[in-house]
C-alpha cells in the first residue's frame, strides 16, 4: 500500500539569503521581497486555518445515520474553530460520487469528508473502476465511530446462539435466507462467509437500504440479517426479532446484554470486523492542517453531549481515533476485506 507523505510545512521553505544593496533598483527589490513572501505564505495559510467556512462532504442522503453524525459534529467544530461548518451532501453511486468530489478538491483544509467503511475502504475492491484512489488521494483524518451491527433472527427460526445457528442453517441447507442493505455491504459478506463455512448455500437478499430489510425479516420473508441497533433494539425488546450476537471485539453500548459474535467462539476475521464512519480530507492535505482537524475532532466527540448522542446511535465512539491509529487500522483492515469481498464475488460494476 502506498502510504501518504507529511508535509511539515516549516520544512518546504527554503532558507534564502539576499542581500539589498544601496543603489538596487527599486523593481528588483520589490520582486526579491515578493519571492519570499511568495514562499512563506503556504506556512501563513496553515497557521490561520481556519479563516473561512469549511465545507464537510456526506456523499449520501441527508437524514440518514451518517448525515446525523455529520451535522453533530459539525455544529460542534464550528463552536470550537469558529468558522461555520457547512454540510454538503452529495449522494449516489455507493457514495463514489461525493467521495471523488473530496478527492479532486484543493488540498486546502477547507472541504472534508464525513463517510462509511464502504467509500473509503471496500468500494476500491468492489468495482473495478474508479475515479480516485483510496489510497493516494484522500488522507485519512480520524475514525469516529466503529458501527457494529447485531446478528438478528426471525422468531421462526429455533437457533438463541452463534454456534446453534451455525449447526441450523448446515441442516437447512438451501432454505435460509439472509438480508443485507445492499450488495458488498458488510450484512452482505458476514451472511455469504457464514454460508461457505457452513456449505449452506443460503439466499442472499439485497434491499434497497436497511429498513425495508427490516420490514421483511419481521414479517419472516427473510430468517436473519446484520442490523444496526438503531433499526431493531425495538424490535427486539418487544420479541419481533431475537438477537443471535454482536460483530466486533466489544459489545454494544445500546445492547450490553447481547454478547459478541466471539465471545460465542464464533473467532473468524468476518465476525471481528466493524463498518465505521470518519473523516477524510484530500490527500495532499498538509500534515499540520491533518492534525488541527484530528485534534479539533476528538474535542468535539468527547465531549458529553456529542459522546452520548453517537452512543445513542449504536455506535462505538473513538477516543483516539487520529491520523496514525487511524492509518495503522486501516493498513490491517485492508487485506480482510479484500478477502471477504473476493470470497463472495460481489462486483458492482
Amino acid at each position: 500500500m502506498t502510504q501518504r507523505a507529511a508535509f511539515p510545512f516549516f520544512h518546504n521553505v527554503p532558507t534564502m539569503n539576499i542581500t539589498f544593496k544601496k543603489n538596487m533598483p527599486l523593481a528588483l527589490a520589490l520582486s526579491a521581497s515578493a519571492a519570499i513572501i511568495s514562499i512563506a505564505s503556504p506556512a501563513s495559510a496553515q497557521s490561520g486555518y481556519p479563516n473561512k467556512p469549511i465545507r464537510m462532504v456526506v456523499p449520501f442522503q441527508a437524514g440518514g445515520a451518517t448525515d446525523v453524525l455529520a451535522r453533530l459534529v459539525g455544529q460542534k467544530l464550528s463552536a470550537q474553530m469558529g468558522q461555520p461548518v457547512v454540510i454538503d451532501n452529495k449522494a449516489g453511486a455507493a457514495g463514489i460520487i461525493g467521495t471523488d468530489a473530496v478527492a479532486k478538491a484543493a488540498p486546502d483544509g477547507y472541504t472534508v469528508m464525513l463517510g462509511l467503511s464502504n467509500s473509503l475502504m471496500t468500494n476500491q475492491f468492489l468495482y473495478t473502476k474508479l475515479p480516485y484512489d483510496a489510497q493516494k488521494d484522500l488522507a485519512m483524518v480520524y475514525r469516529i465511530a466503529m458501527a457494529p451491527l447485531v446478528l438478528v433472527v426471525n422468531p421462526s427460526v429455533p437457533a438463541k446462539t452463534g454456534p446453534e445457528l451455525m449447526k441450523y442453517i448446515a441442516a437447512q441447507k438451501g432454505k435460509v435466507s439472509y438480508g443485507s442493505y445492499g450488495t458488498g455491504a458488510y450484512p452482505h459478506l458476514a451472511g455469504a462467509h457464514m454460508s461457505l463455512t457452513q456449505n449452506a448455500d443460503m439466499v442472499h437478499v439485497a434491499y434497497k437500504g436497511e429498513a425495508p430489510m427490516v420490514q421483511d425479516l419481521l414479517a419472516g420473508q427473510i430468517q436473519m440479517a446484520f442490523a444496526s441497533a438503531l433499526q431493531v433494539k425495538g424490535h427486539l425488546d418487544s420479541g419481533k426479532l431475537r438477537a443471535i450476537g454482536v460483530s466486533g471485539d466489544k459489545r454494544m453500548a445500546a445492547l450490553p446484554k447481547v454478547p459478541t459474535l466471539v465471545e460465542q467462539g464464533l473467532k473468524d476475521e468476518a465476525y471481528r470486523v466493524t463498518g465505521w464512519l470518519a473523516v477524510a480530507a484530500p490527500g495532499a492535505t498538509p500534515q499540520p492542517i491533518i492534525d488541527r482537524l484530528a485534534s479539533e475532532i476528538q474535542k468535539a466527540i468527547r465531549s458529553p453531549e456529542v459522546h452520548e448522542r453517537i452512543v445513542g446511535m449504536g455506535f462505538e465512539v473513538q477516543d483516539n481515533g487520529g491520523p496514525a491509529a487511524f492509518n495503522a487500522a486501516y493498513r490491517q483492515e485492508l487485506p480482510i476485506w479484500y478477502r471477504l469481498i473476493k470470497q463472495s464475488g460481489a462486483k458492482l460494476d
